[in-house]
């Protein structure tokens, strides 16, 4: 019931969710993301998603947005400039760490790549060399 999926992910912590979603496993022997692709849809299965994955490894849940903002051809540049903004100054080094590990290529190589001119200047200060 989405009710309840809402009511557990907007009303407890995020250490209080790791607990539920490792309960979770061992009560319905599957994994809560599998719950939610089979039971819901659309923007409220990928919010959802988001939030589980987020909870389990926020820094992990970054990188991979960063590289979602630019694979293939073009830029999704609210994304890019959003994250990289918005977490300088909090777990931007986790992050960096986190798309080298699955990405094998460095955020700032990618940026590099990805954007241009005083944007990417811009960007590349922020995030700059490993």
């Amino acid at each position: 019931d989405e009710s309840v999926f809402n009511k557990i992910i907007t009303v407890r912590s995020f250490p209080q969710l790791r607990a539920t979603f490792d309960a979770y496993v061992k009560i319905a022997q599957r994994d809560i993301a599998d719950s939610i692709k089979s039971e819901m849809s659309g923007d409220v299965r990928d919010g959802m998603l988001a939030v589980v994955q987020c909870v389990r490894n926020r820094q992990v849940f970054f990188a991979d947005q960063l590289y979602k903002s630019m694979k293939g051809v073009g830029t999704n540049d609210d994304t890019l400039i959003r994250i990289v903004v918005s977490r300088s100054e909090v777990d931007l080094v986790e992050i960096k760490k986190a798309f080298q590990e699955r990405q094998k290529k460095s955020l700032y190589k990618m940026i590099e790549g990805d954007t241009s001119g005083d944007y990417r200047r811009l960007l590349l200060a922020i995030v700059r060399p490993n």
